[in-house]
């Protein structure tokens, strides 16, 4: 007999409201936006809203609403189109300088009440929705003196380990390094000692002095390292903020292109990818920094910081700290956010690589009981109206988060107070992905459109469009009733698609398309297979109830192992497969499983409802 257990149809009904629950947000279309978020603890508050809104009121832009998050701190503006977007971030970059962070953006516009319940419309991919791009120049200048002052000062280790006695060891404008020894015997002795540590060097010896010159292919070797490192750091971060299937290249030989596809947070995309916040930790100079300020008589050793606290004239506090770097951002290879046990505040936990923890450890076995200071700094930008023409520029800012004496040795594991919960969350991130070799600013920064252009992206759509009505047009004339069956089977596997692929946050592109089209084949291949084996019974003569019955069950097997097999290629594709590839995977394994679901079980379910209950059954429509 034809029969269908209860719960089966009380799961179908539950995978069927589920389905259009995580559907239903793609729906919904997206507002092209601007995002504000606040830098270093300015306000998002109702003046703010006001600020912009007459700003870009008075730049003659028309908004759809300007509204402030409160549960990310941050506030909306949305626009009726792309080309107002960058108009109103043009407008408001000028206006909120560098206490505010303008980013472009793309508004849900789900409602609430599915959002609370995880809802989400799915992410696309460059080439149907496009996304966010950023350009971004590196500072080649400042990654050589970076690399020349860590080379100084391997050079100054170098001389340490052995022994060797010299006065000072410093970096000279034309990227030459001088290292003054205490007599020409310590000279030569450190000739032959840099000679074989740093065989790329040049050395030229006159008297007690030895100047090193790093060769020009050395210099070029620097350079081309930088940009390298800084992509790999910048994929690292990339990773951590969750973007599916970004585009992060090289471009020329300064230049690095990121692109984001469905960016919700392009404000903290902006801020993660180009932050350059990093620590150093350094030892304090004793005697009256304020003194030191007033007169101009800063110890040689020395150089002059401020804390972070104000005095009591509101001004920061300035503070002695040693020229020579214990331990910085390019030794850090962990950072874990935490709090305080005593105080309660937000912690970094650091963890330093070998050479860090040994220089750690060293200067922490000679200053017990002395104090060390933790400086903040981040390269921010600025920007400026200088004869009406918008000017972009950036500063470095290095602040003492925090001065702690020295309780104990300790090396390669340590905390650092003094920030705040969003600078120590950040920090946590930048310092796990890896330091950038130079600096980075935007030069650049808009929506882009489908990488394969709109003309494509439409014949796409339509292509998938046809294939799908092409199948329910047969059916419908071929299988009658069971047409109408398959169609409906159809229908609820394309919605369980978009369901599941919204729930775990899949991209969708135009290999992503192509999957869900052979799925689409797939299960038509699957309604064929049933829909044929039940004509067959009907020609061996059972009777209608029992030929549905038994076309079902013997039909599923081969269905099943056709699909498992499919289904291992589509793992394949997606677990070692990149870019397109993954993405065609991943729609080709989610449209297997429903599209096996909704041909075996669904299709049975609707048969026996149509069916089942009827005792004088003579014929089927098929």
């Amino acid at each position: 007999m034809l029969t269908y257990a209860r719960w089966k149809y009380v799961a179908f009904l539950v995978v069927l409201l589920l389905s259009a629950v995580y559907a239903v947000p793609n729906m919904f279309p997206q507002d092209p936006s601007v995002q504000v978020t606040a830098n270093h603890g300015a306000p998002v508050d109702e003046s703010l809203r006001k600020r912009v809104a007459d700003s870009l009121q008075k730049a003659g832009i028309a908004t759809k609403q300007v509204e402030i998050d409160k549960k990310k701190n941050n506030l909306l503006v949305r626009l009726t189109n792309p080309d107002l977007q960058v108009k109103a971030a043009d407008a408001l970059r000028p206006e909120l300088g560098s206490d505010y962070i303008v980013a472009l953006n793309i508004a849900s516009t789900v409602p609430d009440w599915l959002e609370k319940l995880g809802a989400r419309p799915m992410s696309l991919g460059l080439d149907l929705q496009g996304g966010v791009h950023f350009l971004m120049q590196v500072d080649q200048k400042a990654a050589l003196e970076k690399r020349l002052e860590a080379t100084a000062e391997d050079l100054r280790v170098l001389l340490r380990e052995n022994r060797i006695a010299y006065v000072s060891v410093d970096r000279r404008p034309d990227n030459s390094i001088v290292a003054t020894l205490r007599d020409a015997g310590a000279a030569s002795a450190a000739t032959d000692v840099i000679a074989k540590s740093q065989p790329t060097l040049v050395q030229q010896a006159q008297g007690n002095q030895i100047a090193l010159q790093v060769q020009p292919t050395e210099l070029q070797r620097y350079a081309a390292d930088a940009i390298e490192q800084n992509v790999a750091t910048l994929r690292n971060r990339v990773n951590a903020l969750g973007v599916a299937e970004p585009v992060i290249q090289r471009q020329g030989n300064d230049r690095i292109v990121v692109e984001l596809p469905g960016v919700q947070d392009t404000a903290q995309a902006k801020r993660m990818i180009g932050a350059t916040a990093t620590l150093e930790y350094r030892a304090v100079v004793e005697g009256n920094a304020i003194d030191a300020v007033q007169s101009g008589n800063v110890p040689p050793e020395a150089r002059v910081y401020y804390r972070r606290e104000r005095g009591p004239d509101g001004k920061p506090m300035p503070i002695l700290l040693n020229k020579r770097v214990i331990a910085s951002g390019d030794q850090l290879v962990g950072a874990t956010t935490g709090f305080d046990q005593r105080s309660g505040s937000p912690t970094v936990s650091v963890r330093l690589n070998s050479a860090g923890g040994q220089r750690m450890f060293d200067f922490t076995s000679e200053n017990v009981g002395k104090p060390m200071a933790v400086v903040y700094i981040e390269r921010l930008p600025e920007v400026k109206i200088v004869d009406g023409k918008e000017v972009r520029s950036t500063r470095i800012s290095e602040e003492v988060v925090s001065v702690a004496t020295i309780q104990g040795v300790f090396s390669n594991e340590f905390q650092t107070t003094g920030l705040s919960s969003q600078e120590a969350a950040d920090l946590s991130k930048l310092l796990k992905s890896g330091s950038l070799a130079a600096p980075m600013d935007f030069v650049e920064e808009r929506i882009v459109g489908p990488s394969l252009g709109k003309e494509n992206v439409e014949r796409g759509l339509r292509a998938v469009t046809y294939s799908f009505v092409f199948a329910l047009v047969f059916f419908l004339f071929y299988y009658r009733m069971f047409g109408v069956i398959t169609c409906i089977a159809l229908l609820l596997n394309l919605l369980m698609v978009f369901a599941l692929m919204s729930f775990f946050g899949a991209t969708m592109s135009l290999p992503g398309l192509a999957g869900i089209a052979l799925t689409v084949g797939m299960s038509v291949d699957a309604n064929v297979l049933i829909n044929e084996r039940i004509r067959e019974e009907l020609r061996l003569g059972l009777p209608p109830q029992t030929a549905i019955a038994t076309g079902y069950d013997r039909a599923s097997g081969t269905i099943l192992d056709a699909n498992i097999t499919a289904f291992l290629v589509g793992l394949a594709m997606a677990a070692f497969g990149s870019g397109p590839l993954r993405g065609f995977g991943i729609t080709t394994m989610l449209g297997i499983a429903t599209s096996a679901y909704t041909a075996v079980s669904v299709s049975r379910a609707i048969a026996t409802l149509i069916y089942g209950g009827r005792r004088r059954l003579k014929s089927i429509w098929i």
